[in-house]
């Protein structure tokens, strides 16, 4: 019975195996992003960084059709593109950064819907907003899982200054110049996991396995290194239970595994050793003298 239900269906099809792996490598590579945009309060800025991508990948899909490569480097132009626009025009008017990325990203979805819809159908709309993990082929697989050796190779040059950062941003002003560096690179990884998940998990989803895994994480660990393992184990875990919850029934894979990570986070919330609503309502014996 057990066997039926959580391990035949990656046993016996290939596509079940190649949406796992896909999940393992988003996964990999958005788990510890998701952290450090979660610490620097950036979360909502990945969401419209997410929105971002999609005229980009639009007006690849309007030229190539559903060509990966085309929609890889529409996705990443858009994405860098409206970042840098967006921090140019907090910079050089009175609007804050945040303000500024929510207008960006709002055009950018809007013109991303409507480049599709001139081109393709209802069909391809659905797939583009909201991906399809288990259509996942070789290639596709590949570009996820390069672009997530590539985000944890980076991370690990600009690990410290972005701790740094987090923790005492003037200190690290103050003794290297490493900051602004780091946080264009950082800038750039969430973009390059962004587009992964968009290739997956589809546009509106695609922040889904960064942000809620770094939410759980938060609930579990005070120290970063420990809330990145625990990301990334969450989303891996809630990925293979999104997956299995969509092959046993009518959910569609992309939602499931967001539904997923949602239970596990609401878990947390409650029952989180640090801050959870339980712990707090009922804290354990402080040290006594």
């Amino acid at each position: 019975m057990l066997y039926s239900m959580l391990i035949a269906p990656f046993a016996e099809f290939e596509f079940m195996r190649r949406a796992l792996a896909g999940v393992v490598a988003l996964a990999l590579g958005g788990g510890p992003i998701g952290v450090f945009l979660m610490l620097r309060r950036m979360s909502l800025m990945g969401d419209a960084m997410a929105h971002a991508i999609l005229p980009g990948a639009a007006i690849g899909f309007l030229i190539s059709g559903v060509n990966l490569m085309a929609m890889t480097v529409g996705g990443l132009t858009a994405g860098f593109a409206v970042a840098l626009a967006a921090g140019l025009v907090a910079r050089v008017t009175e609007l804050k950064e945040d303000a500024s990325l929510a207008a960006f990203y709002l055009v950018s979805l809007a013109v991303g819907v409507t480049i599709v819809s001139l081109r393709g159908s209802n069909i391809d709309l659905l797939h583009v907003l909201f991906g399809n993990v288990l259509a996942l082929d070789d290639a596709t697989l590949m570009v996820i899982a390069f672009n997530a050796t590539v985000s944890l190779v980076t991370l690990s040059f600009i690990y410290r200054p972005l701790v740094l950062e987090c923790v005492d941003p003037l200190f690290l002003r103050s003794v290297s110049r490493a900051g602004a560096p780091a946080h264009l690179a950082f800038l750039a990884l969430v973009v390059i996991n962004l587009v992964n998940g968009f290739h997956a998990l589809g546009t509106l989803l695609a922040v889904g396995l960064m942000i809620l895994p770094a939410g759980i994480a938060r609930f579990w660990a005070r120290d970063i290194s420990r809330m990145i393992a625990i990301a990334v184990a969450s989303a891996i875990v809630a990925g293979y239970a999104g997956l299995v919850l969509s092959f046993h029934s009518r959910v569609p894979s992309g939602p499931a595994i967001i539904l997923m990570t949602a239970v596990i986070y609401v878990g947390s919330v409650l029952f989180g050793p640090v801050g959870g609503l339980v712990r707090k309502m009922f804290p354990g014996r402080h040290l006594e003298a």
